[in-house]
């Protein structure tokens, strides 16, 4: 018997969950849509949607189980959720920053909002390491970097984690 993902996260957009999923798949490696379902008439006058458009569109992101929902402009999403996207290197800070930002405004701190206005957090995993180590002053000095940029710069959080800068 095939094992069902326990958690998928599910993306309300009020019609363009498709478009979302082929943008984001586009992104991210090891990424597909595995199906799409379309509205009919059945619940009509619940969900109000033409019979015959998308519905819901499933897709993997880096293999992550993901759903796409058009559900109509009743829900719009906030940074009280977002999604981390862990980078080893410089470079895939970059490319995943510069494919995400659509809305510089909301940049801050390695966060960026997509042009679907969904919040990602572009994550060095190198800054996560100097956050958690054991030396506080180091730590802090590395927190109060990033809490001054807006797309993080891992060899300035390093600097500043060993009192360089």
């Amino acid at each position: 018997m095939q094992r069902v993902q326990k958690l998928t996260p599910c993306l309300w957009f009020d019609n363009q969950a498709e478009e979302a999923a082929k943008f984001y798949c586009s992104i991210f490696d090891h990424s597909k849509i595995t199906a799409i379902t379309h509205y009919g008439k059945a619940g009509q006058e619940v969900h109000g949607m033409p019979e015959g458009s998308v519905m819901t569109v499933s897709f993997e992101l880096d293999g992550q189980p993901m759903t796409g929902l058009n559900g109509g402009p009743a829900f719009t999403f906030s940074e009280a959720i977002s999604f981390q996207v862990n980078c080893q290197t410089q470079e895939e800070v970059d490319y995943f920053w510069g494919s995400l930002s659509a809305h510089p405004q909301n940049e801050q701190c390695g966060w960026v909002k997509d042009k679907f206005g969904l919040s990602w957090q572009i994550v060095p995993v190198a800054m996560m390491d100097m956050l958690k180590d054991p030396d506080t002053k180091k730590s802090q000095r590395a927190m109060q970097a990033m809490m001054q940029m807006k797309k993080l710069d891992i060899a300035a959080l390093r600097r500043a984690f060993d009192g360089e800068s």
